[in-house]
């Protein structure tokens, strides 16, 4: 399998989770399945199928997780400098609109759009990936091509 790119940031989040669900979820269902067996019949007990159904889903989720950190290559966006790459944080100003975004580019499992996790597969990322401060790019996006200059590239 192939390695991809992510921040420390993004590294603690998912082994956060992964704590959480060893310690906290796991034992707590576990649990929860033993109470509803003690209920009698398995056939036909809602609690004991929807215990074993959220067991299932967190074992999948764990076994995800584990793969995810394994293949995981941290990089930290405070040791690069330059051009726009991965780990950047870029300030744009559309060129249409004159409103201001600014991104972080950051790996595919991490991104989130809404929080300014830009995902580096994204079009906008490619566009702006080799780019730095004072260029225009345009990005096709699936409501037309949009131009953005890019007023400040900052590692943190």
């Amino acid at each position: 399998m192939e390695k991809f790119p992510m921040t420390p940031r993004g590294m603690t989040a998912l082994q956060t989770e992964l704590k959480h669900l060893k310690s906290v979820e796991r034992p707590a269902i576990i649990a929860a399945i033993a109470e509803a067996r003690e209920h009698g019949d398995l056939s036909e007990n809602a609690e004991y199928h929807s215990a074993r159904e959220k067991h299932s889903f967190i074992e999948g989720r764990v076994k995800e997780l584990e793969g995810l950190i394994s293949l995981a290559d941290v990089i930290d966006p405070a040791k690069l400098s330059g051009t726009v790459k991965f780990g950047a944080t870029v300030m744009l100003v559309d060129e249409d609109t004159d409103a201001e975004k600014t991104y972080q580019i950051v790996g595919e499992q991490e991104a989130d759009i809404e929080n300014g996790l830009l995902n580096i597969k994204s079009p906008l990322a490619r566009a702006l990936i080799g780019k730095e401060e004072g260029d225009s790019v345009e990005v096709r996006t699936p409501g037309g091509t949009r131009g953005y200059e890019i007023t400040s590239v900052v590692f943190k």
